[in-house]
């Protein structure tokens, strides 16, 4: 960074005179910067800055930007100017810098990062070159403005996604991880002699990422493939066919197997119509199942079919919008130790070093109803063993008041008891307080109870945990959003010995299962080390073994996301107005 000269200044008064009449900028220099003000003008009426809300906000200063409203960088655009005393940037003598051609390859290849490469202008950059050869100030000048707006862009999209998620209403603490790009682009951008080296340093330093970008290359050759060889979508069942079952489109079933590299495929026998299902083709539809998290019986059913039928534009998408999620998590929770992956119904643990531990499958929030999980980031602070179950008035007003006013003894046949706001057992209460939450209900510990045997907190305006169930049937099912918006785990006992290890304690499976069966109520015990753990939603997922799997989007989040992508920058950065849709409280 340069150092303003003070040998001209005499006196302190003489310095506070012109700190306070040029301000106190950080100017900064390109190593090869021109010695010349010939832009500064034109420069400055490009980026200066307006007093105006962004929907009045000229859009003009710019032409022939992709998305020329620019006001959520240009405060940030002025301040990068304003440090380099308004010189060029990206120019030498009227020629792209060597950083301004890479930044234009990687502008042109955006979509093999899960970006939008005509949100970076990338076909506009031809023209753009082609007019500095003019040497005309307006021409430079409006190649400069151009570059750093798509460069901050691209950088900033990259580091923290395009939309903040709370926009949509998750807590997820993207800012933590956010750059002030007005000195990024200035001391790291302007002359870096390695772009691609430095745009790997901004992207999520994980493994998943980096699989989720070579899948999403891979994905993108499949959707360009299929629209050259026009595959035909299958036709549907009625029902589900085993091996030797009549398909009149097996040849077909198997190409599309191969295509993605499920299956592999038979020669047809001449003269046999119509052909069977056959055994490679059963052997791949289980393989295909696995990757979708379908019942993996081989058998050709409506539901296989019709995600067969997917194009690959949209698993395209599903993994453009695994991505943009992936760019959100900081540190920790970039690595966290636990992740539910909510549409996959799936809950991982991984050891200090990021190495997979173990899955367990889990049941999540209902679709509709308000009862849908959200995405975000905690951590895990304590564990409570044999748990009470406060009940949220809205569920006691639902869903048991009317058997409370057909019996007054229903509450207790259920294993439930009514309290005052100081936890003071009643027995004299009426449904009518219950409704109204004048009195509270809650379910006493033990096998029976809804929380089963153990929660797992990480407190959260959501009132969202981990915990067991009596209800260990629907673990089964392969689609599991059965809750209120809590999360249940399959394996309870297991998770809390894994959480338990080395937070003290001598915690091992038998002490926990003690713990839960035949010790005391509603025990407290804290971690010594809270775990970060992420409540996260992937409809695309590059699993261990490098396969590519997906989910149908069961919440819509997917969906959402691409309506605010469809309308282009400036993406929204605060929360739409509108209710979370789990309400706190509102769980199990």
């Amino acid at each position: 960074m340069m150092k303003v000269s003070l040998r001209s200044v005499g006196t302190a008064f003489a310095l506070t005179v012109l700190l306070l009449a040029s301000g106190c900028h950080r100017h900064r220099k390109s190593k090869s910067a021109p010695n010349t003000t010939a832009y500064s003008d034109n420069l400055h009426e490009l980026v200066q800055k307006k007093a105006l809300p962004p929907e009045k906000v000229d859009t003009t200063k710019v032409p022939n930007l992709r998305w020329p409203n620019f006001s959520d960088y240009e405060t940030i655009v002025a301040t990068f100017y304003d440090d380099r005393n308004y010189e060029v940037a990206w120019t030498r003598d009227g020629v792209p810098t060597p950083s301004a051609t890479a930044f234009i390859e990687q502008f042109r290849n955006a979509d093999a990062k899960g970006l939008i490469p005509e949100d970076y202008d990338a076909p506009r950059w031809a023209d753009r070159v082609q007019a500095l050869n003019s040497k005309s100030a307006d021409a430079i000048s409006l190649f400069d403005v151009a570059m750093t707006v798509n460069v901050m862009r691209y950088i900033s999209d990259l580091r923290i996604g395009r939309v903040n998620p709370s926009h949509f209403n998750f807590e997820v603490p993207v800012q933590d991880k956010k750059y002030d790009l007005a000195e990024f682009v200035s001391d790291n951008a302007v002359d870096a002699t390695d772009i691609p080296k430095l745009i790997a340093g901004v992207e999520p330093d994980s493994e998943e990422y980096r699989k989720t970008e070579a899948a999403l290359v891979h994905y993108i050759s499949l959707a360009k493939a299929q629209q050259e060889v026009h595959l035909e979508p299958l036709p549907m069942v009625t029902k589900a066919l085993n091996v030797g079952d009549a398909y009149p489109a097996v040849d077909e079933l198997e190409q599309r197997l191969f295509f993605e590299g499920d299956g592999q495929m038979t020669a047809a026998v001449a003269g046999v119509l119509p052909r069977g299902i056959t055994k490679v083709a059963s052997d791949g539809l289980r393989h295909y199942q696995h990757r979708h998290g379908f019942t993996e019986d081989g058998k050709l059913t409506p539901q296989t079919i019709k995600s067969l039928n997917v194009p690959m534009t949209y698993r395209v998408t599903q993994l453009q919008d695994s991505l943009e999620r992936w760019r959100w998590l900081p540190d920790p929770y970039l690595h966290a130790r636990l992740m539910v992956n909510l549409p996959e119904f799936v809950l991982r643990g991984f050891d200090p070093d990021h190495k997979l531990d173990f899955t367990m499958r889990v049941v999540v929030g209902k679709v509709m109803g308000q009862h849908e999980t959200p995405v975000f980031t905690h951590m895990m602070k304590y564990l409570v063993f044999r748990p009470y179950w406060s009940v949220p008035v809205d569920i006691a007003r639902k869903e048991l008041v009317p058997h409370m006013e057909a019996s007054h003894g229903y509450l207790a046949s259920k294993n439930f008891e009514v309290t005052n706001n100081k936890g003071m057992v009643l027995t004299d209460y009426t449904a009518k307080q219950v409704a109204q939450g004048a009195v509270m209900v809650r379910e006493k510990p033990g096998p029976k109870n809804s929380l089963g045997l153990v929660k797992f907190i990480f407190p959260n305006q959501y009132d969202i945990y981990l915990h067991s169930t009596p209800a260990v049937s629907l673990f089964e099912q392969t689609r599991r959003d059965f809750s209120h918006g809590c999360i249940r785990v399959q394996k309870p006992a297991d998770l809390a010995a894994w959480v338990l290890q080395g937070q003290g304690g001598d915690w091992d499976l038998d002490k926990v299962q003690t713990a839960m069966n035949s010790g005391p109520d509603n025990r407290t015990v804290s971690l010594k080390t809270p775990l970060p753990i992420v409540i996260f939603y992937l409809t695309a997922i590059v699993v261990d073994d490098d396969e590519v799997h997906f989910f149908d989007d069961i919440y819509n989040y997917d969906s959402e996301m691409q309506q605010v992508f469809g309308k282009g920058p400036p993406y929204p950065i605060k929360p739409t107005p509108i209710e979370p849709k789990t309400k706190p409280g509102d769980t199990v």
